[in-house]
């Protein structure tokens, strides 16, 4: 039997990686196998995946001979980055580029990099519509893995470029689930007026990368865009009741209130619902739902995904 091509997971105790590592893992007859790349190999998150038949490493994406190590003798890695654990664009794109600069040393045949749109090409630093933070970004946990893009393009990497969505997770980890009004109603609070939403179940994102991995070099050089489906906040709003059985009602509110609230990073959140609001054809254009289900049979609507997940979502 042919040796197992391994694909090198960065993040995968996280949403992203740990998916895709669960869905490597998942078809043993795939000619694939996982190695899931963490800073703690000994975490109750890297045992499960150990024990599940991941080969666990340890690296520091802040360190490159570290992912140079990490990458070695593997066939391909998914690459991704994590703003929410420290809220630094700068540090983001270091991550970003020491993980280019090891898979080009590793000479990997395939290196997906899960990223987003770098929103100043739609709204310059001088465009007041939304305020410029800090000195140099519009939506900073985009612009930066936007701008990162070109680590991996200029070094010539037989990369894909994956552009992803709203995890729908959000609403149970994120503290973006229903919240209960004055009035006692619940209610998701978001300044996307009547707009449409690309989201998509944090799981299928991992399914979606192996399925963009086992296509071989079909991707590669390429921009993929994927999210489980496209959904108006009022539209949520009605799965949720659904879901929930008691009503769920949907509050849009103009950015600079959403931008006030107070949450770290509420003003980058802010931004990022007005940038998708106002460029809703680009943002849910570049996010295929046919491309995602050919990719991922699996695919999950919001609706199947609340019919799981219902009980994990702390309603306040």
């Amino acid at each position: 039997m042919a040796e197992k091509k391994i694909i090198a997971a960065v993040g995968a105790t996280g949403a992203q990686g740990g998916s895709l590592v669960r869905a490597i893992l998942s078809e043993p007859n795939s000619g694939f196998t996982a190695r899931a790349i963490t800073r703690d190999i000994n975490s109750d998150k890297a045992k499960e995946l150990a024990k599940l038949g991941a080969e666990v490493v340890a690296a520091d994406i802040d360190a490159v001979e570290s992912l140079k190590r990490a990458f070695a003798g593997a066939y391909g890695a998914y690459c991704v980055t994590f703003f929410w654990a420290h809220l630094s664009p700068e540090k983001e794109l270091a991550e970003a580029s020491a993980m280019a600069q090891a898979a080009k040393h590793a000479g990997l045949q395939h290196v997906i990099w899960s990223t987003l749109e770098d929103t100043r090409k739609w709204v310059p630093l001088s465009d007041n519509r939304m305020p410029t933070l800090m000195g140099k970004y519009k939506v900073p946990h985009f612009d930066a893995k936007g701008e990162a893009n070109q680590f991996f393009t200029a070094l010539g990497l037989p990369v894909t470029i994956l552009n992803t969505s709203f995890y729908w997770d959000n609403f149970i980890y994120f503290g973006m689930g229903p919240k209960r009004g004055s009035d006692g109603k619940l209610a998701i609070t978001m300044p996307m007026g009547d707009k449409k939403l690309p989201g998509i179940a944090a799981e299928d994102i991992g399914k979606c990368a192996f399925g963009i991995f086992k296509k071989g070099r079909e991707f590669i050089g390429k921009t993929v865009g994927i999210a489980g489906e496209h959904l108006t906040g009022a539209q949520m709003a009605a799965a949720l009741t659904k879901a929930l059985g008691q009503e769920v009602r949907y509050n849009d509110v103009p950015p600079e209130v959403y931008r006030s609230f107070g949450f770290p990073g509420a003003d980058d959140v802010g931004n990022m619902f007005q940038f998708k609001r106002d460029f809703n054809q680009d943002f849910c254009g570049a996010r295929n739902l046919d491309v995602s289900r050919a990719l991922n049979p699996a695919l999950q609507t919001f609706e199947k995904w609340l019919a799981q997940n219902k009980s994990r979502i702390p309603l306040e």
